[in-house]
């Protein structure tokens, strides 16, 4: 057993390692470490917590944590990158559901019953809003996780009134929550599994509403649910150092979500409450044109004429696994004198920063790795942008066509370059579910195929 005054110099120095870990985050070059301060943190976290004054039953705490450590190295090694988000999303879903839990056991503590005064009356109004958040965590996750799963459809779910429906839910729970703080004993159980059902229906629906280009920004907002649930549970608990780390959990998520917010050109807003991904009323332009396609050895000629090439990948390249051949590629490319470079949409994949990690882990260069805003202005002065696996980020339709989903959606003008060549297995539409014009337009040409098959062969040929 350690002494209060160690526990909370270890809690404060796990704070310390936590945001140094965020710090460290922020840009490539330094993200391993920032996962290292992380995971010592957290190991700092635990043992001091468990070795903290008034916990019993270490041998059941410790097994437990063997057994879930153990899963979660299995898990994590056998989850390939394309299903990154996902098991992102699900883990969200455990944050959620572990606060539900904590407030029903918190609750019915015989320490919370014998609280008085206004003291009770603020543990019950900690209780009833942790869970709250945690029940809508705990299921939007879990529909977010669908989506991205492809076991629920990606289009939105709308329904006339959902708004004045889910305002009507939030009035209910509210009243459900000032029955629970005058309930006597333990009599108030019942208010708060009414409350948490609603609140569960409600985290479906909100996830439901939202469409499935959206989605990237949707895993970062329950990124935000998740921390604020810890958050309260930490309340709950009255553990300081779980209350920090929900606060920089919960506000680093909605920090990241308004920045991508911002670069979709969303409403913050919108995303809270679950109102974009509506489709705008009205008809779609009619796309003209012919589609027009290259072979391998084609676009191997095209690249080895031009003298700036752009590289702008997707969920398509995540999929095929092409980033190892495309660095290939790429330095064979670069000895060769030209410049080459990737645009990285904001929300290209399916999780904030996904195309950078598989860059990344493919040892592409960092500074040759430019975000949408850097390189939308070199476009005109490009002589070949190679479009892998990418749709709806860079859909003209965004900029032109009002009655497209994605219209408002900053997206990358690859239209402007001299050549476009677009890497597909086929002309199917992308995670938006809308066509795309760009492969009508003069100037762009397709390369059916498996993008890793097809960069090999493009390997061959230059």
């Amino acid at each position: 057993m350690i002494s209060s005054q160690i526990q909370l110099a270890s809690y404060l120095f796990a704070s310390i390692l936590f945001i140094l870990s965020l710090g460290g985050l922020s840009s490539q070059e330094s993200a391993k470490r920032g996962v290292f301060f992380g995971i010592v943190g957290m190991i700092i976290a635990m043992v001091s917590t468990i070795l903290g004054q008034g916990v019993e039953g270490h041998i059941y705490i410790i097994a437990a944590i063997a057994v879930a450590s153990v899963i979660g190295i299995l898990v994590a090694r056998k989850v390939e990158m394309t299903s990154m988000p996902q098991l992102v999303a699900i883990l969200h879903s455990f944050v959620g559901l572990a606060a539900v839990l904590v407030g029903f056991g918190s609750y019915l503590d015989p320490d919370t019953q014998a609280l008085t005064g206004a003291s009770h009356t603020i543990h019950l109004v900690e209780i009833f809003i942790g869970v709250f958040i945690g029940a809508i965590t705990f299921t939007g996750s879990i529909v977010a996780w669908g989506k991205l799963d492809g076991k629920i459809r990606s289009k939105p779910l709308l329904y006339p009134g959902r708004h004045l429906v889910n305002i009507l839910l939030v009035i209910i729970c509210i009243v459900l929550g000032v029955m629970f703080a005058k309930a006597s004993g333990t009599d108030g159980m019942i208010y708060i599994y009414i409350m948490t059902a609603i609140a569960s229906f409600i985290g479906i629906m909100l996830v439901m509403a939202i469409g499935g280009a959206d989605m990237p920004v949707v895993v970062s907002m329950l990124n935000s649910y998740s921390g604020w649930a810890a958050a309260a549970a930490g309340f709950m608990l009255g553990n300081d150092l779980l209350i920090v780390t929900g606060a920089l959990v919960g506000s680093s998520g909605a920090i990241l979500s308004i920045i991508m917010c911002e670069a979709m050109n969303r409403s913050f807003w919108s995303v809270i409450f679950g109102g974009f991904g509506s489709t705008p009323t009205g008809s779609g332009k009619e796309i003209s044109g012919e589609v027009t396609a290259l072979n391998h050895e084609e676009v191997a000629s095209l690249l080895d004429q031009a003298q700036s090439i752009v590289i702008v990948p997707g969920y398509g390249m995540a999929v095929a696994k092409a980033q190892f051949p495309i660095y290939q590629m790429v330095e064979h490319l670069r000895k060769q004198g030209k410049e080459v470079r990737f645009g990285i949409h904001p929300v290209a994949g399916r999780l904030p920063g996904h195309m950078n990690v598989l860059l990344a882990e493919a040892n592409v260069p960092y500074d040759i790795v430019l975000e949408m805003e850097e390189i939308n202005d070199d476009m005109p002065e490009t002589d070949v942008v190679l479009v892998i696996g990418a749709n709806d980020i860079v859909n003209p339709g965004a900029q032109d066509d009002p009655a497209s989903p994605i219209y408002g959606m900053p997206v990358i003008e690859v239209w402007k370059a001299k050549n476009v060549i677009v890497m597909k297995r086929s002309m199917a539409t992308g995670y938006a579910g809308v066509q795309n014009p760009l492969f009508f337009k003069e100037n762009t040409n397709m390369l059916y195929g498996d993008a890793k098959d097809s960069v090999v062969k493009i390997n061959n040929y230059l």
